[in-house]
C-alpha cells in the first residue's frame, strides 16, 4: 500500500529513508509532482519506468539540492554557470554533457552522453534532496502520456499502489514542467519551454534556437503525444460543440457546456499554474455527464503561454505519436 506522508521533517525522513533504500516516492516540486527514485541505484530508476510504463528512451531530469552538487556530475560551461546563477533553485533543466565518473545509472540518461540537471526551487524538496544525500531521478508523477499531477490527490489516483510513497505537500506553484534547455553544442537549444519563458533566458545568454523535432528525444517531455486526458481535445477553438467541455481562458461569455476556465482574468501565470488540474477535472466530469470530448480556447503564444500551447498540443496529439 502507498504510503501518504505528511510535509514535515518526520515525514521528510521517512521519505528519504525509503529512497534511500531503492524504493520509489513521489514529491512535490514547485513544477509538479515528481516521482523520485534514487538516480545512482539502476534497479530503482528501473522501477519508475515500470510504474509508469514509460518508455526507456526517454531520458529522466535528476534533481540536486544546490548548483555545486549537480556540477558533479555534468561539465558546466560558463552560460550554465550564468544561468544556475540566475535561475537556480527554480523551473530550469539544463541537459549538459555528463562527466565520466558521474555514478547515476545510464538508464537515467537513456544511454546518452549527456544529462538534464535541475535544482527545484520548492522547500520540501531541496529538504528531501539533503535528506536522501543522493541525486534523486524524478519525471512526473503520472501514468505516462497522462495529465501531469499538481496535487498529492492526483499521483494517488494514477500511481496507488505502484509506489512506496506520497510526500503531500498541497498543490504545486508554477503547476508546468521545468523549461529544458540544450547546452551540449555551441548554440543552446530549447527542447521544451515550461516555467522560465525563453525571453528571460535570451536576456541572460544570447540567442537561443528552437527545437526542430520531437522525434529526436534527447530530455524529458518531448514525445508529441503527452500529457493526455482520456477524452480527445480539439485546439483553438470558438466554442464548444454540443458534446464537448469547454476549457476556456480570459474574459469569454458564458458557455453552454460544462466550463473550466483557465483565468478569467486573461493571467497566463494563472493559467499555468491551473492547467492540469483543470486537465484532470474535466476531464473526469466531462466523462461523467456523458459528453465525448473537450474544446479549449485560444491561448496567447507569448511568455508563459508559449509553454501552455506546448502542453496542450501534446494533449490533442494522436496518442502513440513520437
Amino acid at each position: 500500500m502507498t504510503e501518504i506522508l505528511r510535509d514535515d521533517a518526520e515525514g521528510i525522513a521517512r521519505a528519504a529513508l525509503l529512497l534511500r533504500t531503492g524504493q520509489l516516492v513521489a514529491f512535490a516540486t514547485e513544477t509538479v509532482y515528481g516521482l523520485g527514485a534514487d538516480a545512482t541505484n539502476g534497479a530503482a530508476v528501473a522501477g519508475i519506468f515500470a510504474a509508469k510504463g514509460r518508455p526507456q528512451f526517454n531520458p529522466l531530469i535528476c534533481h540536486f539540492p544546490d548548483a555545486a552538487s549537480a556540477f558533479a556530475h555534468v561539465v558546466a560551461d560558463d552560460r550554465a554557470q550564468i544561468l544556475a546563477a540566475k535561475f537556480w533553485p527554480g523551473p530550469l533543466t539544463l541537459v549538459l554533457v555528463r562527466r565520466a565518473n558521474s555514478p547515476i545509472s545510464s538508464l537515467a540518461a537513456a544511454g546518452l552522453p549527456s544529462l538534464a540537471v535541475r535544482i527545484p526551487g520548492h522547500p520540501t524538496a531541496r529538504a528531501l534532496l539533503e535528506a536522501a544525500s543522493t541525486p534523486i531521478a524524478a519525471p512526473s508523477a503520472n501514468r505516462s502520456g497522462r495529465i501531469s499531477p499538481t496535487r498529492a490527490t492526483h499521483v494517488a489516483a494514477d500511481l496507488s499502489d505502484r509506489i512506496a510513497a506520497i510526500l503531500d505537500s498541497g498543490p504545486t506553484s508554477v503547476g508546468l514542467e521545468s523549461t529544458i534547455l540544450d547546452l551540449t553544442a555551441a548554440t543552446p537549444t530549447l527542447l521544451r519551454p515550461g516555467g522560465i519563458p525563453i525571453e528571460a533566458l535570451e536576456a541572460a545568454i544570447g540567442p537561443i534556437d528552437r527545437a526542430t523535432t520531437a522525434c529526436a528525444i534527447v530530455a524529458p517531455g518531448m514525445m508529441i503525444s503527452h500529457y493526455a486526458p482520456r477524452l480527445p481535445l480539439r485546439l483553438n477553438a470558438i466554442a464548444p460543440a454540443r458534446t464537448e467541455a469547454w476549457l476556456g481562458f480570459g474574459p469569454v461569455p458564458p458557455m453552454p457546456n460544462f466550463t473550466i476556465n483557465l483565468s478569467p482574468s486573461g493571467s497566463l501565470t494563472e493559467a499555468a499554474a491551473t492547467l492540469f488540474d483543470a486537465l484532470h477535472r474535466i476531464d473526469a466530469e466531462a466523462t461523467a455527464r456523458g459528453l465525448t470530448g473537450i474544446a479549449a480556447g485560444a491561448i496567447p503564444a507569448h511568455d508563459l503561454g508559449a509553454a501552455i500551447n506546448d502542453r496542450l498540443a501534446r494533449a490533442a496529439a494522436p496518442r502513440g505519436t513520437c
